[in-house]
């Protein structure tokens, strides 16, 4: 009888799945691009259950500050919006490098060197005209011309991550530089809130041309968005929602795996169905978008972005006013 008990209690053990690794994710992305990424990362990777939170880039990583305060981290990985503030919580001891194998496909503009983090789209800033104006851009430099005085919206890098990046890559170009960014005040350049304003203002023809992200033209004018969009030839700036891996995470096997699934073909393949244009060298881009390797991307150093933010912050504010 006690046989028969053992060998029962053993088959039950058996028959019982084992538990699901568990992997905890923060990420800005929207609700919908967070939710078909974990599903296409849990499809490739049953065994591993991911949870994830999902808020803007500040807010999360005041919520992660939080939390290291306490001694309490509880994400595995994060996947937010910029390489500036991840390069921050690289200096700040805040992640653990892995060298993923994946990015000998990705340009080294485009990860951390030592395998702190990895961007995984590329999110392009240029201009933005409404198909009524005269003239049609094609350079930064057309926008600092003085028959551009009042003409001119912008998001602000004092509200905006990625206008502060823009700002940060544009005033490191040595044909630009802060220069450019004086021609724009003397134009009286109406710099405030974010992309989603200044893309209104032109659309609606307030303002007959914009700086904003690419994929928020170019989709609103496939709906019909009387609007165009360029890519400037002296190049653009951009943002890459990086993935990395926190120093304090507890599960690194499965965490290594999420980073692989996003360098990946199909994450990547991922990036293209949700509207995005892949930062893997070669791959495809949405319709609506030139070819990968014709958007030219400038020059950017974000520890050097880092470092200059609040400076950056400041300079702008005195030629501009806190707008």
């Amino acid at each position: 009888m006690r046989k028969f008990i053992l060998s029962s209690i053993l088959a039950a053990f058996a028959a019982t799945p084992a538990l699901a690794e568990e992997l905890v994710l923060y990420t800005s992305q929207p609700n919908a691009d967070a939710q078909q990424t974990v599903d296409a990362f849990m499809a490739e990777y049953p065994d591993v259950k991911v949870t994830w939170v999902r808020d803007g880039t500040t807010k999360v990583m005041a919520k992660l500050q939080a939390e290291i305060a306490a001694g309490d981290v509880r994400p595995d990985l994060l996947l937010i919006a910029d390489m500036v503030t991840l390069e921050g919580l690289k200096q700040s001891g805040q992640l653990q490098p892995y060298k993923s194998d994946a990015a000998n496909a990705y340009d080294p503009a485009l990860y951390d060197g030592e395998g702190y983090y990895y961007s995984t789209k590329l999110i392009t800033t240029g201009i933005v005209y409404n198909a009524g104006a005269e003239f049609k851009p094609t350079s930064w430099q057309d926008l600092a011309k003085p028959d551009m005085k009042g003409m001119i919206a912008m998001p602000s890098p004092l509200y905006s991550g990625a206008a502060l990046i823009h700002l940060a890559t544009l005033t490191g170009d040595e044909a630009l530089g802060w220069d450019y960014y004086q021609a724009l005040a003397k134009n009286e350049a109406r710099a405030q809130g974010g992309n989603g304003g200044t893309f209104k203002a032109v659309a609606s023809g307030e303002k007959p041309y914009g700086v904003v992200v690419d994929y928020l033209a170019i989709r609103s004018k496939a709906k019909g968005s009387p609007v165009e969009f360029v890519f400037p030839e002296e190049g653009v700036s951009y943002v890459t929602e990086p993935v990395a891996i926190l120093k304090s995470a507890k599960n690194v096997d499965a965490a290594r795996k999420f980073v692989d699934f996003l360098l990946s073909d199909k994450g990547q393949d991922l990036v293209l169905s949700q509207g995005y244009i892949p930062a893997k060298n070669g791959a495809a881009v949405p319709e609506g978008f030139p070819e990968r390797s014709k958007i030219k991307l400038m020059n950017f150093d974000p520890a050097s972005a880092l470092a200059n933010a609040e400076a950056n912050r400041s300079r702008f504010a005195e030629m501009f006013g806190a707008q």
